[in-house]
């Protein structure tokens, strides 16, 4: 195949907002010197490519931009089942490319074969909320952030990364052949997070990052990269809630009154990733990767932390930061987003516990969708104390429009959890995981075939796509940034 290059991905379902996330890192490529290929994987409708379609073409970019939507994935689902031949199959394909975070992210795995893959949500931005006065971190911390007012001015600056250069320096590398500024060892321990399931203790204002230290084997090679992240943290709904909770001026509990910034940070490789966050991470595709997880959970990434425990295959978090910007466009309300991540806080462990083998394209394990009365019986004690501290909320507070918006809150979070009544929430619950998890085997099952078909495809004929036909400015030829090409 062609030599391995750096490929810029923007997995969406929000085709409104995405024209300016293509500009901001095609900013950032050009001011560091980069020219890299930009794909968007759009999970619209039809109804939402035809509307919001041309805000692409209005946009203005040094690098070509390209575009895989509706249409251009239904040819490649196509393809690909005309190359199987086999109809009982379609279903499989089908369910592997969904419209969900692991399917439209199994695209750009696709369509990114035998390269280098960058990949940015599309609510992230190439700079990051750094302390103007950082201190020194201890000798096993990685990292130290804490949350601060977002209307708070000073102390922290907004710092722009080369991030390709941080990815290029470790993806498909020799763990030897990293940097020597990267520390290295077994895992990250977050001070704030269970390692295994990343489900908060609590509600944190400050975090740190700790290396448990362990042997890194020389010949491992980094597959997968993250940058550090501020704005909006890598945290639970949960910890949205407890903001609100603890904030007696916020009116709704989808206003973002705080911050995460970062004190100070360093690259890092290490053997085991539980901190694995791919809405700002790189991978190594050069050879195929594991699917991500066919589901709208949210859990998507879960595979590549159980994947990248076995030997001679390791991670990397990069020498550099990117800024989340929470987008609550098209976002599940916070109550159903509370919900998703207990089932899938439940999934994790049950999926954790039972795997018994891994390998190149892939896990196995063993477990087969069983939710007992136990399991849903911790889960509703749980979200019942939020519940109530929802309700004395609304009961204490002495604005009008807060007390309306805690009532509204706690009724839905009563509702989507079925009215707290054990029985119900059980049965549905059952049904759900049952689902789930009975497509997560399929899809494992189909997917280095996939894979096969689409390697050998891609070394003649790109897969379904379509250039933008937006503005090109630049740089080259005598042009300054900002001017247009003809």
């Amino acid at each position: 195949m062609r030599q391995k290059e750096t490929v810029f991905v923007i997995p969406t379902h929000r085709l409104r907002d995405v024209a300016q996330t293509i500009e901001k890192y095609d900013e950032n490529f050009w001011a560091n010197g980069h020219a890299t290929k930009i794909i968007i994987f759009d999970d619209s409708s039809i109804a939402n490519y035809e509307k919001y379609y041309p805000l692409l073409e209005q946009t203005k970019t040094v690098n070509d931009v390209f575009y895989v939507g509706p249409q251009e994935k239904e040819k490649f689902i196509t393809f690909l089942n005309e190359r199987l031949r086999d109809k009982k199959l379609e279903s499989l394909v089908k369910n592997l490319f969904r419209p969900s975070y692991g399917g439209n992210r199994n695209f750009t795995l696709m369509y990114t074969l035998g390269h280098l893959m960058v990949s940015a949500d599309d609510d992230m931005r190439p700079n990051a909320l750094v302390e103007t006065s950082p201190e020194s971190l201890s000798p096993d911390e990685i990292c130290r952030g804490k949350l601060i007012k977002s209307n708070q001015e000073g102390g922290y600056i907004h710092k722009s990364f080369d991030l390709l250069t941080a990815f290029n320096d470790v993806l498909g590398k020799k763990a030897s052949h990293v940097p020597e500024n990267y520390e290295a060892g077994e895992f990250l321990i977050d001070t704030a997070m269970d390692l295994e399931t990343n489900t908060t203790k609590g509600y944190f204002t400050e975090n740190s990052l700790l290396l448990q230290r362990g042997r890194v084997l020389n010949n491992s090679v980094v597959k997968i990269a993250q940058t550090f992240r501020t704005g909006t943290n890598d945290i639970d709904t949960l910890d949205f809630v407890h903001m609100y909770l603890n904030d007696e001026n916020q009116i709704s509990p989808y206003d973002l009154n705080d911050y995460y910034i970062l004190t100070n940070f360093r690259p890092v490789v290490t053997n085991k990733n539980w901190r694995m966050d791919c809405g700002v991470a790189g991978y190594d595709n050069h050879l195929g990767l594991p699917p991500f997880f066919p589901t709208r959970l949210r859990f998507e990434d879960y595979i590549y932390r159980l994947w990248i425990q076995q030997e001679g295959v390791v991670a990397a978090h990069v020498d550099a930061v990117q800024n989340h910007i929470r987008n609550n466009y098209m976002r599940n309300p916070l109550a159903s987003e509370i919900f998703n991540e207990e089932i899938c806080s439940l999934l994790k462990k049950k999926i954790k516990n039972s795997v018994y083998h891994i390998d190149d394209l892939g896990i196995k394990f063993d477990y087969s969708g069983e939710v007992t009365l136990l399991d849903s019986e911790e889960i509703l004690e749980k979200i019942s104390a939020i519940h109530q501290d929802i309700v004395k909320a609304s009961l204490s507070t002495q604005n009008d429009e807060r007390k309306q918006s805690l009532q509204l809150f706690a009724n839905n979070l009563s509702r989507v959890f079925y009215g707290f009544e054990a029985d119900f929430f059980q049965q549905n619950v059952s049904r759900i995981v049952d689902d789930v998890i009975s497509q997560f085997h399929a899809s494992l099952e189909i997917w280095p075939t996939l894979v096969e078909i689409c390697y050998l495809h891609k070394d003649k004929k790109d897969l379904p796509q379509i250039r933008v036909k937006n503005q090109k400015v630049k740089s080259i030829n005598g042009y300054k940034a900002g001017e247009i090409v003809a």
